[in-house]
């Protein structure tokens, strides 16, 4: 095996792994986890729990389940004929099944950056051990022509290291930056709903914009 890849081959795979999350968790938070139109979504809930057709929005939080709001919802509503206590105590743990469905894996991505890093220093100071070793036992005229190859070899990984971690880390806090804001918009999701289920049974709505 060529001892380079002893050096870069971790970095690769560590390189790889974050590739995965990233494409992985860009794919979740910015296409499948995002509610378009939510201020209508919400309206429309309002207006359906108002006129007590709460069935029908059940059916409309079902069909995007698959949205952390979205879900959220619908898991209020299928209590909404039960106690506040109950409703709330359902709304805290779908907002916690759907918090930790946003921040699964974008923390490792942090991860890879930091490993990616060690790994180029312990690979450039293999390489450098391993240079001077090889040197060693050379002749004169060899000496120069192995220290160049060794410390080029070594430097390898450092750059290789540096050049994984730098983007796993720019896109690490892209990816937290929009992780924060799904986490806000879930939360807000149960406070919006207890708003509409508590308006319902008080019996009183809130004005119009209008008005």
């Amino acid at each position: 095996m060529n001892p380079e890849w002893l050096h870069l081959g971790p970095i690769a795979v560590a390189g790889v792994f974050g590739l995965f999350i990233v494409f992985e968790r860009a794919l979740a938070l910015y296409v499948a986890y995002p509610l378009r139109g939510s201020e209508k979504f919400f309206s429309r809930i309002r207006q359906l729990v108002l006129s007590n057709r709460v069935g029908e929005a059940i059916q409309i939080c079902q069909a995007r389940r698959g949205k952390p709001v979205a879900f959220v919802v619908w898991q209020g509503l299928l209590r909404a004929h039960q106690p506040e206590s109950v409703i709330q105590n359902g709304l805290g743990v779908a907002v916690s099944q759907m918090n930790r469905a946003v921040q699964k894996r974008t923390g490792y991505l942090a991860t890879v950056a930091n490993v990616s890093t060690l790994l180029g220093l312990f690979g450039t100071i293999l390489g450098l051990v391993q240079s001077f070793q090889a040197i060693g036992g050379a002749g004169a005229q060899q000496r120069a022509s192995l220290l160049t190859a060794g410390i080029s070899t070594a430097m390898n990984a450092t750059l290789i290291g540096l050049g994984v971690a730098i983007p796993c880390l720019v896109l690490y806090s892209l990816l937290a930056s929009r992780t924060n804001r799904h986490l806000a918009e879930i939360e807000e999701a149960a406070l919006r709903l207890m708003e509409i289920v508590n308006e319902h049974y008080s019996g009183t709505e809130a004005p119009s914009k209008d008005e």
